[in-house]
């Protein structure tokens, strides 16, 4: 097997699929998530593949059909069938202010307008978000596919400012809210996160996502398993310790079948050397910083984590 480059920090499909890149084929998950529900919700650490999987969706809603030659879901989608996607993404940049997350909020709308062939609205930012699924619904003769990436993030980004953070929380729930006013207009949504502000009004809004956090049909829905290092990774496999790698890198998992994360990985392939590349640079600043505030003694959380690990798996 030829070796293929490594796609370290990419997110886009299309790159991946067009320019020789290694590629775990998720698709099956998008297809039995549109055959079982509407709405849903995913909650995954940073650089886990979250906004590839989101951007896998966008594409087969969109009906890219050279982009899925050779996957599970090729011949199982009707190719012939175009829906509207709606595409919302807070991963780029801090928001230091209510007034900033309404001005990007209305940018995203803005954008999504143009691609979609929507008028662009002047209205509040519920009613323009209403519109836009209603327009763009009547423009494709499909109802509207929902994309959200890093729903959190304006949030998780001002913790340590509560009177911030709920400012950027009521924005939020001021946008999320028209999904499900909206559900007779929507073919499917998915909203992912690092976390799931379940008490911050955010998801009384929205109580009809299906949370598939700790759904053991989905644990790997992000991440590489056992199986996908041996039969999609093999050419990089040669010269390293397969049990170290297993030992160091497969220790995630979601009440289901354990994955590697797909950072650390693809650094281990590239550098060729055991190190914690995830947590290096992934670790949530948001979370260090509160441990940091409220003076945690670190033995004593590693032990409750490790107890919250066994339970779970």
């Amino acid at each position: 097997m030829p070796r293929k480059k490594l796609p370290i920090g990419i997110q886009t499909f299309a790159k991946i699929r067009e320019d020789n890149y290694y590629y775990v084929d998720k698709t099956a998950f998008a297809l039995r998530m549109i055959e079982e529900g509407t709405a849903y919700f995913l909650s995954r650490p940073r650089r886990f593949g979250k906004s590839l999987f989101l951007d896998t969706l966008a594409e087969l809603f969109a009906g890219n059909e050279p982009l899925f030659r050779g996957l599970h879901c090729h011949d199982k989608w009707d190719w012939n069938i175009k829906y509207p996607v709606i595409r919302i993404s807070f991963a780029e940049g801090v928001m230091e202010s209510r007034a900033g997350l309404d001005a990007r909020i209305g940018n995203i709308l803005a954008e999504n307008e143009r691609r979609l062939g929507v008028p662009k609205g002047d209205d509040g930012i519920p009613d323009r978000f209403i519109r836009l699924i209603q327009q763009a619904e009547a423009q494709y003769v499909q109802r509207v596919a929902i994309l959200v990436d890093e729903y959190d993030k304006p949030i998780l980004d001002n913790l340590t400012t509560p009177e911030l953070a709920r400012e950027m929380r009521d924005g939020l729930r001021n946008l999320y809210s028209v999904i499900k006013g909206q559900d007779a207009h929507i073919k499917f949504a998915m909203l992912t996160g690092v976390s799931k502000f379940s008490k911050v009004n955010i998801f009384s809004a929205l109580n009809n996502l299906w949370d598939i956090t700790l759904y053991a049909d989905y644990s790997n829905i992000c991440g590489y398993t056992d199986a996908d290092v041996d039969m999609v990774f093999a050419p990089e496999l040669e010269g390293l310790d397969r049990d170290a790698i297993r030992h160091w890198y497969n220790g995630y998992n979601w009440r289901g079948e354990a994955v590697y994360n797909p950072f650390d990985l693809l650094l281990l392939f590239q550098k060729r050397e055991f190190r914690s590349f995830w947590f290096e640079t992934g670790t949530p600043t948001f979370l260090v910083d509160m441990l940091t505030e409220r003076q945690v003694y670190l033995p004593t959380f590693l032990r409750m984590e490790s107890r919250w690990k066994a339970l779970l798996i």
